[in-house]
């Protein structure tokens, strides 16, 4: 099959995807609407921009989230060696300063020569012809020459008129939760004999900021987080709202105590002024290696903008706080995965099936959660559109690596009303007998994926497929027939 992919939608994993092919010699051409069309939560037009948290989570290597970056970085994943280039401090946490990382991965994409369409894909056709609405077109126009191939990853943002194209194809109603960004505040305008420097555990100084809460100022800021006035008008129901990015004043709702055992817990936590643990602490993360702005971590937030300065106001040490961006709430969208996709990612329905095209869905849009769960889900439909480019069949990653067990979750069709899903150790296939000490067992989890990773590294490697160390060039790996003689 021609070497060509067209691929919709430059977030994390269609930059992955596009990066991982063009090193393999495709001809790519990615098509993003910003910054013709915005989504109201990007605010610029490069590839890869964050919208919420600058986090990446743990780099624990017996962690969840750490086991999954051990694998893509074995699996050569371009974004991740960019998130440790622009790495700032947040202790275990991988974070960046998002506008270096978002400039690295589009520098990235300009010199490995894809071809950048700005444009906005409403719909997809039965012929396979993509659609297009531009600055210089209002009504539809089609994409010349589709490629055989394409990867739809358009992320949980995707515009109207594609998402009832997508759903024209899957003959499914979408799913949909409700996700929230939290604020960021400029750090000349925080209180420092209030917020203390400390990461939790750490003796002196650490990478977060703390403001802490006594008893009575806590109980204030709840009264007055759970009366505040939101932006939208109507009492959420729980299925409706993505449990990770539950609203501030949501959680608040659910119980006087529920934020300090969530995302306001003290614990590890002493407050230099009182050398004791605080009655609840909110904590601030650094935005950039300059330390200039801190977003509030844990308070995304339906609040109006006027009632977010009132009552994140009253968080100690943040009284004259000025707000370089007030936290969004938005819609995402989201594909029924486990009825729709097969473990290679590939969409699959009447419709679907009768198209010229193969269509691929990686990122948040194919129901995965979290930034290097999409970062991951971009880099196996590249693996997958590679594959099917030779001719190859490739097994599904093995249950036992973190990326394995979190598409064979999205993608088992016995998976009753779908929710997006981080990678977590719940998923994982258990031992045969159990190992009670948790810190041993998510050793033994991390150990085993890695010894399952290197054994499909090698199937991968028989295959003409392996992954090669990115240098900025096109890749010179051996075709699949080269590689099996």
């Amino acid at each position: 099959m021609e070497k060509r992919v067209d691929i919709i939608g430059g977030g994390l994993a269609g930059s992955e995807a596009a990066l991982q092919l063009a090193a393999d010699g495709f001809r790519v051409r990615l098509i993003e609407m910003r910054p013709f069309r915005s989504t109201g939560a990007h605010e610029t037009g490069r590839y890869g921009e964050l919208v919420c948290s600058n986090s990446l989570k743990s780099t624990k290597p017996a962690s969840a989230a750490g086991m999954l970056k051990a694998e893509l970085e074995a699996l050569g994943s371009r974004l991740l060696a960019f998130a440790y280039e622009s790495r700032v401090p947040a202790g275990g946490a991988l974070a960046v300063d998002r506008d270096q990382f978002s400039g690295l991965i589009t520098d990235a994409i300009v010199r490995a020569g894809i071809e950048r369409i700005e444009a906005e894909v409403v719909s997809i056709e039965p012929d396979g012809t993509l659609m297009l609405i531009d600055e210089a077109h209002a009504d539809p126009f089609p994409l010349e020459d589709p490629a055989p191939l394409c990867i739809v990853a358009s992320g949980p943002l995707t515009s109207p008129a594609l998402a009832e194209s997508l759903q024209a194809l899957t003959g499914q109603d979408h799913l949909a939760f409700y996700d929230a960004a939290a604020p960021i505040v400029f750090a000349d305008s925080l209180d420092l004999d209030v917020v203390f420097t400390q990461s939790r555990y750490e003796d002196g100084v650490g990478d977060y900021l703390n403001a802490p809460f006594n008893k009575e100022e806590y109980g204030a800021f709840i009264d007055e987080l759970v009366d505040a006035q939101c932006v939208i008008k109507k009492s959420f129901e729980t299925k409706e709202l993505f449990q990770a990015c539950q609203p501030i004043e949501e959680i608040a709702r659910k119980g006087f105590d529920a934020p300090r055992f969530g995302p306001l817990k003290p614990v590890g936590l002493t407050d230099p002024r009182t050398d004791r643990r605080p009655w609840a602490v909110v904590q601030l993360r650094a935005e950039g290696v300059d330390k200039q702005c801190f977003n509030l971590v844990g308070f995304q937030t339906n609040l109006t903008f006027p009632e977010q300065e009132r009552v994140f106001r009253m968080i100690p040490g943040l009284e004259n706080a000025q707000f370089e961006r007030f936290g969004v709430m938005h819609r995402n969208t989201f594909i029924n995965a486990p009825a729709l996709l097969d473990a290679h990612l590939q969409l699959h329905s009447s419709a679907a099936d009768a198209l010229p095209v193969q269509l691929f869905i990686a990122g948040q849009l194919g129901g995965t959660e979290g930034y290097v769960e999409a970062i991951a889900s971009g880099l196996l439909a590249s693996m997958n559109v590679r594959a099917t480019a030779e001719g190859v069949e490739l097994d599904p990653l093995p249950r036992e690596t973190a990326l394995g067990a979190l598409i064979d979750y999205a993608t088992d069709p016995s998976t009753q009303d779908y929710q997006p899903m981080h990678v977590n150790f719940g998923i994982l296939p258990p031992f045969e007998q159990r190992i009670r000490n948790k810190q041993e067992r998510y050793e033994r989890y991390a150990q085993r994926g890695s010894e399952a990773l290197d054994g499909y590294l090698a199937k991968l490697a028989e295959q003409g497929l392996a992954p090669l160390p990115f240098d900025g060039e096109r890749s010179s790996r051996p075709s699949c027939e080269e590689a099996r003689a």
